[in-house]
């Protein structure tokens, strides 16, 4: 897996098209729930999945504890590593990074803050690559 982290409209989708052939995006922009990724099939390919903010906030009204939530997460992210592993495709994490703006004032966008914050942390432990994209940009947080 590879992590693609940015700020809104930074560059981070078409730094992933430039370096990946034909990939297959599940989006929550495009109105894809996250639990339907495996949809896509075992064929090998690159499989992109985006919009992890809007995943999170639908999940936060249906789950009051964070640690829950986190864990549902990290189970979201192991599956599509064992796919990867499994059918030898590519899986692309594109996320937004929200913790270097304003605070929010209302608790629930503090809470969404706080658990994209962690996903970011756990999905960059279980990528092999993580890019971060400023100003259409990329550099590596790996070694």
């Amino acid at each position: 897996m590879q992590l693609f982290l940015g700020g809104a409209c930074a560059g981070k989708r078409s730094i992933v098209r430039q370096r990946f052939a034909s990939p297959r995006w599940h989006s929550a922009y495009a109105g894809c729930r996250l639990e339907a990724w495996p949809s896509v099939g075992v064929s090998p390919c690159c499989l992109v999945l985006e919009g992890w903010e809007h995943w999170l906030w639908a999940a936060l009204t249906d789950e009051p504890d964070n640690e829950r939530l986190r864990r549902r997460m990290i189970g979201e992210l192991d599956a599509l590593r064992d796919w990867e592993l499994k059918h030898g495709g590519e899986v692309i994490l594109i996320l937004l990074e929200m913790g270097r703006g304003i605070v929010p004032l209302a608790p629930e966008a503090r809470r969404l803050r706080d658990l994209n914050g962690w996903l970011a942390q756990d999905a960059a432990a279980r990528c092999r690559r993580a890019w971060y994209v400023w100003n259409g940009l990329v550099k590596s947080l790996t070694h």
